[in-house]
């Protein structure tokens, strides 16, 4: 009976898969949290004053991996658990096309979809970099800039607003029909969703991710309301009325900010 029953538990994959994406996610956000191997973790640099002086950091080549390093990281904890209906949907795909291969190409898939997001990270380390070499950025990774700050508000709202994010979006939203649409076998076609999907993340959530400059890149605040709202805006329904509503606030934000002496 035991027997029976350990076998029947180790051909879960879904249930292997989602204990998976929950160790990944939870190592993700706990290095975030402990500051990814940085001097302060998040919880110190969450508690103090954004305009605190603090030196800037060292973009040397160690300096500027870590720094690489912990945007990657932290967009894995903010992303990967918006993804799992997907990589779920893709695992019970992959099952029925390719039996006993639906883990491992499913596997491929979540690194293809991390991949961009790494590649979305590079690009944001290099604005960090130039933010703090042009004293846009301060010590504490937050914008020291109202221009920048209001700049960067704008950005998010008109892009909520903007039909191309709803294009991305709507890949997000219906899982199905993306992945009727991109599906090729084998671990090349996961790792070409892969790909498309996390393209199709990146475009939609890359203004709101760059609010982060805004509210402190390691401020736990903004980085856990941030997840939430990219979780509920893949997830739950009539949010296309809430995103655009975001927009409108993040853009008259903007403007306040703009004209505050």
């Amino acid at each position: 009976m035991l027997a029976r029953i350990i076998t029947n538990v180790l051909r879960q994959d879904r249930l292997w898969s989602v204990l998976a994406l929950v160790v990944v996610s939870t190592i993700a956000w706990a290095y975030t949290i402990m500051g990814v191997g940085m001097n302060m973790s998040a919880l110190m640099m969450t508690a103090m004053d954004s305009d605190m002086p603090m030196p800037p950091g060292v973009w040397d080549l160690a300096g500027s991996v870590l720094m690489f390093a912990m945007w990657w990281v932290m967009m894995i904890a903010m992303m990967l658990p918006s993804a799992t209906p997907m990589l779920l949907l893709y695992l019970r795909v992959a099952d029925r096309h390719e039996p006993g291969q639906g883990q491992g190409n499913t596997a491929v898939f979540a690194m293809g979809y991390l991949l961009i997001w790494g590649l979305f990270s590079a690009a944001a380390t290099g604005l960090h970099g130039l933010g703090e070499a042009s004293g846009f950025i301060n010590g504490m990774m937050a914008s020291a800039s109202a221009y920048l700050s209001a700049t960067l508000l704008l950005i998010a709202g008109l892009w909520q607003l903007a039909p191309q994010k709803y294009k991305c979006l709507d890949a997000c939203r219906n899982p199905v029909e993306f992945l009727s649409r991109i599906w090729r076998p084998g671990p090349r076609g996961a790792l070409r969703a892969g790909i498309l999907h996390g393209a199709f993340c990146v475009g939609c959530c890359w203004a709101m991710m760059l609010l982060l400059f805004v509210g402190g890149v390691m401020n736990l605040y903004w980085i856990g309301g941030l997840a939430l709202f990219v979780l509920a805006e893949k997830t739950l329904p009539f949010w296309h009325i809430t995103g655009r509503m975001t927009g409108v606030v993040a853009i008259i934000s903007g403007v306040v900010v703009l004209m505050t002496p």
